[in-house]
């Protein structure tokens, strides 16, 4: 077997100076959730799509609101629903949360705390709501309460990123 020229003799004792194979230094592979920052990856992002979402949420809360408020042609009306309130009501209601979820949806892309304990929260309160207006737009009150479910699981499970908001004085 001919010798390389590059190719330089391996020494049977290893070198103190060469760190060992299994070093992270000298490690080739991607680096592993562990080895993240905190506010990487799958989590962060689906921390800024639930607000992106719940600013959605909020501009067509509003337009439901405005849509039941000006007239009430836009909607079916229902016979005997168990929920006596009336078109207008929900108008009232939607309008209502559909500002506030703006406002909250606003505070979780900025990283505040409170805004994601408030987003909690007012999704869940949405998907009642939707819930409750089901008889009305029933496609439509499906679709948001799954945003609604998505929505919580990224504003709770999200970590979270130190600098941003201001965060309990325990984490």
């Amino acid at each position: 077997m001919t010798q390389q020229p590059h190719a330089t003799p391996s020494s049977s004792t290893p070198s103190s100076s060469t760190p060992p194979v299994w070093d992270k230094d000298h490690q080739q592979a991607a680096p592993t959730p562990a080895d993240m920052p905190a506010g990487s990856g799958f989590a962060t992002g689906g921390l800024v799509f639930a607000g992106v979402l719940m600013l959605v949420n909020g501009v067509i809360a509003v337009l439901q609101g405005i849509s039941a408020i000006a007239t009430d042609d836009v909607y079916n009306r229902i016979g005997d629903y168990v929920y006596k309130i009336s078109l207008t009501g929900w108008g009232v209601i939607m309008l209502v949360l559909g500002v506030v979820l703006l406002a909250v949806g606003y505070g979780v892309l900025k990283g505040a705390w409170w805004a994601r304990m408030t987003g909690i929260f007012l999704a869940s309160m949405s998907m009642v709501l939707q819930f409750l207006f089901l008889p009305y737009a029933p496609v439509w009150s499906g679709i948001m309460v799954g945003v609604g479910f998505f929505v919580i699981w990224a504003l709770a499970t999200a970590p979270h990123v130190p600098g941003r908001g201001n965060a309990p004085a325990g984490r």
